[in-house]
């Protein structure tokens, strides 16, 4: 059975082997996150976190990308809003990745295609990351006046505080190579491979007790201190929220929109 939420913008299934696959699915702006998108994460969360029989969580995307990031037209209506508005989508936001970064069962991101922005919050707060051969990454926030707090706890885990001085600042793109180098990604694979690899995986994660793999992934959060702590969350979505109705955030997603470079792009000597 599968089942649908956020207006069909996030779909579930759970299998009878207590494993859910959870699709993004906005293809036509390549899986690019609005509000619907984020409720129906919370949703997904809600409805699977309370299955008894949850084993696994599989995170994919519908259509040629796994994940665009922020959807800019939302982005920009969003900013326009009065702060209320913008501190709750940031909270949304926040917390969608915050609590799939601490879902006490394994998650796999299977990556192909673009993975921008947000998208590489939801890699960096699951368990398990295969890449096919074609995926390309990037932490794009600041080229269009925002920023990444909300996903920077996840991502430094992730890849390392370097790897994000450099690609959170430069918003350069890197290839599934170099996300399997810097430790991003634990897998390659090619495209046509990756259900397959996946597969793979989730097998192996069946094998073990669930009990055992539950408590091994919440001790392995708490001994690194990962656990976002909740004075630090409230000053992330804060400083998200302000950011997004700064005056380089409208010309960063007005310069999107219109296709062309931002007003702070000097172009070439």
């Amino acid at each position: 059975m599968t089942n649908e939420a956020g207006r069909g913008t996030v779909l579930w299934d759970l299998d009878a082997r207590g494993v859910a696959t959870v699709t993004l699915n906005r293809p036509q702006v390549n899986n690019a996150y609005n509000g619907d998108m984020i409720a129906g994460l919370h949703e997904a969360m809600d409805v699977l976190g309370a299955k008894p029989a949850l084993r696994v969580v599989v995170i994919r995307g519908n259509g040629r990308h796994f994940q665009a990031g922020a959807d800019l037209e939302w982005i920009a209506g969003v900013g326009r809003a009065g702060p209320a508005e913008n501190e709750r989508a940031s909270r949304a936001t926040a917390g969608a990745v915050r609590r799939l970064d601490t879902l006490p069962v394994p998650t796999v991101a299977l990556v192909h295609g673009g993975c921008f922005g947000g998208g590489t919050g939801i890699v960096a707060a699951c368990d398990i990351v295969v890449a096919a051969d074609n995926a390309i990454f990037a932490i794009t926030e600041a080229r269009w006046g925002l920023m990444a707090g909300i996903i920077l706890p996840q991502l430094c885990r992730a890849m390392g505080v370097r790897n994000v001085r450099r690609y959170a600042l430069s918003c350069e793109r890197f290839g599934a190579e170099e996300a399997l180098r810097i430790g991003f990604a634990h897998e390659v694979c090619k495209a046509d491979q990756l259900d397959a690899t996946g597969a793979r995986i989730v097998d192996a994660l069946l094998m073990n007790a669930p009990g055992a793999t539950m408590a091994t992934k919440l001790r392995t959060l708490r001994v690194a201190d990962a656990f976002l702590d909740d004075g630090l969350f409230r000053d992330l979505v804060h400083e998200h929220a302000v950011t997004r109705q700064s005056a380089e955030a409208a010309e960063g997603t007005a310069s999107f929109l219109e296709k062309r470079a931002p007003s702070w792009y000097p172009g070439k000597a």
